[in-house]
């Protein structure tokens, strides 16, 4: 009786390709693990913030406007934003956001230079920023050599723009510049009456100011107190030549 061999079972082998796909799913599943359990850990939220530079604003004016606080995601905080919502107050020029890893975020604040002082109805002074915003004078010092603004309407649109031109103009050229009335007209909406620590009264108005304030300096530096008018031409008369027409009359 002849023996028929047994056939023998081989086991099929996984193909190399399949064992790779799913060592590339395990991977994937593990880094996404880890990435949530990072995101929910205290190592990925701010824990510190450090705001330096300011004196018109609280911390806590600042933190409430720039929209981040402790606990938040640390890598969700976007610098350029916090820097356009705290210009948008109106009494910083530039904030710069410093993000450290990990959670600190340090804010230094540039604020807007006064400018001018402005006299309330009440009495009370106030500092004029280069925005046009007004700040108590307790957060901003003074500093004498400043003009003072009076008799502005607060929604009067030149106030701020002449805030903006004062802030163009260095200040040894507005120094002497005690006082800045409004004094428009139809043809010159935007005239401004300017008084002077030198004696002087002074015709311009806020667009030509920029243009016109070293032609002011000369005249002051070597006449006697005068009307000083610079509009679209330039004229100078002395107090004392109108004194002296009076008395010869």
């Amino acid at each position: 009786m002849s023996k028929t061999p047994m056939p023998v079972l081989k086991e099929d082998k996984p193909r190399p390709k399949t064992a790779r796909k799913i060592i590339w799913i395990l991977l994937l599943l593990f880094i996404a693990l880890l990435t949530i359990l990072f995101f929910r850990s205290p190592v990925s939220q701010v824990t510190d913030i450090e705001i330096t530079g300011n004196t018109f604003n609280t911390d806590e004016q600042l933190l409430e406007e720039s929209g981040v606080g402790v606990g938040d995601q640390f890598f969700g905080v976007d610098p350029d934003k916090i820097g356009e919502r705290l210009q948008a107050l109106g009494t910083i020029r530039e904030a710069q956001v410093i993000k450290t890893f990990p959670g600190s975020i340090s804010i230094v604040i540039e604020e807007q230079p006064t400018v001018a002082y402005e006299l309330t109805s009440d009495g009370s002074l106030l500092a004029i920023l280069a925005s046009g915003t007004s700040v108590p004078v307790s957060a901003s010092g003074i500093a004498v050599e400043k003009p003072i603004l009076t008799n502005w309407e607060p929604s009067d649109p030149n106030k701020a723009k002449l805030s903006e031109v004062l802030a163009d103009i260095p200040g040894s050229l507005t120094s002497d510049i005690s006082e800045i009335t409004p004094s428009p007209t139809l043809s010159f909406p935007d005239r401004i009456k300017l008084y002077t620590r030198s004696k002087f009264e002074v015709i311009t108005t806020v667009s030509l100011l920029k243009d016109k304030v070293e032609y002011l300096n000369q005249v002051t530096e070597v006449e006697q107190p005068g009307l000083i008018t610079m509009l679209e031409a330039d004229s100078y008369v002395p107090f004392v030549a109108e004194s002296e027409d009076e008395e010869g009359e």
